[in-house]
């Protein structure tokens, strides 16, 4: 639904600012690549995304907060050339490492960030952000986006604005405010002048395949921040109870894929 007469551009900063997201710094990130990066290269997720990309007319991709390539590097055998942009000097790593295995030596790492300056960042004909959309800045991170594509953008946006479960928030005692809605890219692409195209892609949540107590506990870790020995022990108590029930905690995650492109023409 797109509201008229609404700062979109600064209810999202002051929605973000006030959310319960804990900050992830690089180094988080880096260790994560080391732990997971293979995975994060697999599932239905990326069939989803790409099987919804148009690469009509398109010689050249940049992939902004890339990971270890999810998106990027299947995609590197039908392009020219792929720029993976991302924070995280262990995702790149990861990223080159994963193009090596696929043969792709058309992949470029690009040490930046969303809020970083972006001056010599190459544009490119498509411009994709997946599941990388969480930012301060939400308008200025659609105008540097959109300005560094010029072909078509695609943006996967959390839909309901929880990773968590609603039990294990109130089993830990914690509200966690939800994050900015998809609407808000919506909107804002609309104040921008753009009419943008919305899909939905649904996936079992975070928590689903746990194997253990000490998996569950990190995974929680990931989406509510810090636990202290408390809190983990009173997870480590209720996974004990009954695993199945922790493995189907969190429901599914519902992601908005938003494409556009950058001339503002109607999707249809």
């Amino acid at each position: 639904m797109i509201i008229h007469d609404l700062d979109f551009a600064e209810m999202y900063r002051e929605h973000m600012r006030c959310s319960d997201r804990p900050e992830k710094p690089a180094s988080v990130w880096d260790e994560r690549a080391r732990s997971a990066g293979a995975k994060m290269m697999q599932g239905d997720y990326a069939k989803a995304f790409l099987a919804r990309m148009d690469l009509s007319g398109a010689a050249t991709l940049l992939d902004i907060g890339c990971g270890p390539g999810t998106i990027g590097v299947p995609l590197a055998g039908r392009l020219e050339a792929v720029y993976g942009l991302d924070y995280s000097p262990g995702m790149l790593e990861c990223l080159t490492d994963n193009a090596r295995a696929a043969g792709a030596d058309n992949v470029t790492p690009i040490l930046r960030s969303w809020t970083d300056d972006w001056e010599g960042v190459p544009v490119c004909d498509i411009a994709v952000a997946s599941r990388s959309s969480l930012v301060p800045d939400m308008a200025d991170a659609l105008h540097k986006m959109t300005s560094h594509a010029r072909l078509r953008c695609y943006m996967t946006h959390l839909v309901g604005g929880h990773f968590g479960d609603a039990a294990i928030a109130e089993l830990l005692g914690r509200q966690v405010r939800a994050f900015p809605d998809y609407v808000y890219i919506v909107n804002i692409l609309h104040g921008m002048g753009i009419h943008p195209r919305v899909d939905y892609l649904t996936f079992p949540g975070r928590l689903a395949g746990t194997r253990d107590a000490q998996e569950f506990i990190d995974k929680v870790a990931w989406s509510f921040g810090e636990l202290n020995a408390d809190e983990q022990a009173r997870l480590a108590e209720w996974y004990g109870a009954d695993p199945e029930r922790a493995r189907r905690g969190g429901g599914d995650i519902c992601w908005a894929l938003i494409s556009w492109e950058p001339a503002g023409t109607l999707a249809t």
